[in-house]
């Protein structure tokens, strides 16, 4: 570290709006192509590493009085870095995001997505190959929300043998049908 960036950095403690802005742009002449290296190489996309950069630099303008200088401010930013892009590819991994993903892909263009539309062309695709009480229980489980026992109640049938039903529909539609 050079001698004239250090009491740059005592300005990020307590110091006015336009002294931090000051200093970030600062940080970000010097040091945003490694921090924007370190994205890259853990994200693997550059479209996501450019935004968690900025993050990284919007997070250091915020948290600025963190910064104790007990080290340089390129391993203070490479700390925020890399704890940022750990964090974002955890929560891609997390398990309400396929959920959540699935959910905006099957709104209709009025909710969001044309997704709606395709999912409802395929099951009546898929209805149209099976007998009208398959047909039935189907639209009961899936589209009532009744459970099995309740569409077993509707139909007249034993649970198994509706269950039995939803399963072989199930293969015909694939994991979103599955019976739960």
């Amino acid at each position: 570290m050079t001698g004239t960036s250090q009491p740059v950095l005592k300005v990020i403690q307590g110091g006015h709006p336009q002294d931090r802005r000051a200093l970030l742009r600062e940080l970000y002449s010097k040091y945003g192509g490694s921090v924007l290296g370190r994205c890259r190489y853990l994200l693997k996309d550059a479209t996501k590493a450019e935004d968690a950069m900025h993050d990284v630099f919007a997070r250091a303008l915020t948290h600025g009085d963190d910064f104790r200088a007990e080290s340089s401010p390129l391993t203070w930013l490479m700390k925020i870095a890399t704890n940022h892009c750990l964090n974002q590819l955890r929560s891609e991994r997390a398990s309400w995001r396929q959920w959540f993903e699935r959910d905006a892909a099957a709104r209709s263009e009025g909710h969001g997505g044309a997704g709606e539309l395709e999912t409802r062309d395929l099951i009546r695709r898929l209805l149209a190959k099976v007998d009208v009480e398959t047909q039935a229980a189907v639209v009961h489980y899936h589209v009532d929300g009744m459970t099995l026992e309740e569409v077993a109640a509707a139909l007249g049938r034993s649970v198994p043998t509706i269950r039995k039903r939803l399963e072989r529909f199930a293969e015909l539609g694939g994991e979103e049908l599955r019976v739960r």
